[in-house]
């Protein structure tokens, strides 16, 4: 796809919040792993940050200011669920390979980001200072906004497929904002015209 001036890297810029999320996060990773379980509790909840989900639900739902749609002459029709590709998610050995490729950076907006089976494991050490209900004001807002999602550029539901150069890693609040929408209806760059962001962020995959 050309690259056009007017395309964004991503819908809204990431907040500084996000980043001391992420770093009390990934300090509370540290503490655990040398017993420190009372100061990894409580930097779960420092990174609890009310101005990280207000971000990450500025993005989601049909009424966010930030997914400015425009209407593309011949783009990829939504398909009926019986024409789309069956497997929607990557296997293993190509998630294995995405972590790789793209590391642990959304590559829309660059935030951190963390897998759903890491939070997962560390909510059964500290399930009340990391809460995870069934609606978004239970759940908690540093994992909320970086959740790791395997995103297809070309959306599934318009014919995308798991090809490795059709996904990417994305924090869910790009993932869910953008929604079935190609990257020209909503005036996105293509994310594969920049390399991944590579830093010393490792999505808290040493305390697995």
């Amino acid at each position: 796809m050309e690259k056009r001036l007017s395309d964004r890297p991503c819908l809204r810029e990431p907040i500084p919040e996000i980043v001391d999320a992420a770093r009390y996060l990934d300090a509370a990773v540290s503490a655990h792993l040398i017993g420190r379980f009372d100061l990894a509790e409580a930097l779960i909840r420092l990174a609890d940050i009310p101005a990280v989900r207000e971000w990450t639900e500025s993005l989601w739902g049909a009424t966010s200011p930030y997914t400015q749609y425009r209407v593309i002459e011949n783009a990829s029709p939504h398909l009926p669920k019986d024409q789309r590709v069956p497997n929607r998610m990557p296997t293993a050995a190509q998630t294995h390979f995405l972590h790789q490729r793209d590391g642990y950076h959304c590559r829309f907006c660059g935030i951190p980001v963390i897998r759903s089976e890491v939070r997962d494991r560390l909510r059964k050490f500290y399930p009340d200072a990391l809460p995870w209900g069934k609606t978004n004001p239970e759940q908690h807002s540093a994992f909320q906004a970086l959740w790791l999602q395997y995103d297809h550029l070309l959306p599934h539901a318009r014919g995308g497929n798991n090809d490795l150069e059709n996904v990417v890693i994305t924090c869910a609040p790009c993932n869910f904002g953008r929604g079935s929408y190609t990257l020209e209806e909503v005036g996105l760059a293509d994310p594969r015209l920049r390399e991944p962001v590579r830093s010393t962020w490792d999505g808290l995959e040493r305390f697995c």
